[in-house]
């Protein structure tokens, strides 16, 4: 009998589904409130994921306010969450999706592994999901932020599963 996953991540083309979530600094933030300015990266987390903290700080380096802001959504506690931010040099916006709340976002976005990332369009949709590490998706991303992601001489893998 072979495995089945339980959970598919919205594909593109999805209406996502609102969420309010607390802010990690402070306050609390909805899908509408983020996408209002536009589209928006959302990039679902733990941090004991060796591909998330592979992951994160390169999408840090994409996150431009205004033009493509990326916000991570954790899977864990505040404190954990922030030693993970300062540990790996990650300068994002983070959510909290907490466990004791039935994890409402990640359950609402399909998320099965991570990180999984969304770039959500200002109306809601879907415009394009990545699962895992995908070089080349990221580099996507970073040309609609019209930046460059890698570094010279960084050893930067095409794809690593989430």
């Amino acid at each position: 009998m072979s495995a089945r996953r339980q959970n598919q991540p919205l594909a593109s083309g999805s209406r996502t589904p609102d969420f309010r979530l607390p802010a990690l600094e402070g306050g609390e933030a909805s899908l509408a409130d983020l996408a209002a300015g536009g589209p928006v990266v959302l990039v679902f987390f733990k941090i004991s994921c060796p591909v998330c903290q592979f992951t994160l700080p390169i999408l840090s380096r994409i996150h431009t306010p205004g033009t493509l802001p990326i916000y991570g959504i954790s899977q864990n506690d505040a404190e954990s969450t922030r030693d993970f931010l300062r540990q790996f040099g990650v300068a994002i916006p983070v959510l909290l999706d907490d466990e004791d709340d039935g994890f409402l976002a990640s359950n609402g976005f399909g998320i099965s592994t991570v990180p999984t990332l969304f770039l959500v369009e200002r109306d809601g949709a879907v415009a394009r999901t990545i699962e895992g590490w995908s070089r080349k998706d990221i580099q996507w991303l970073a040309g609609r932020a019209g930046v460059d992601p890698f570094r010279a001489g960084e050893n930067v893998p095409e794809w690593k599963a989430g």
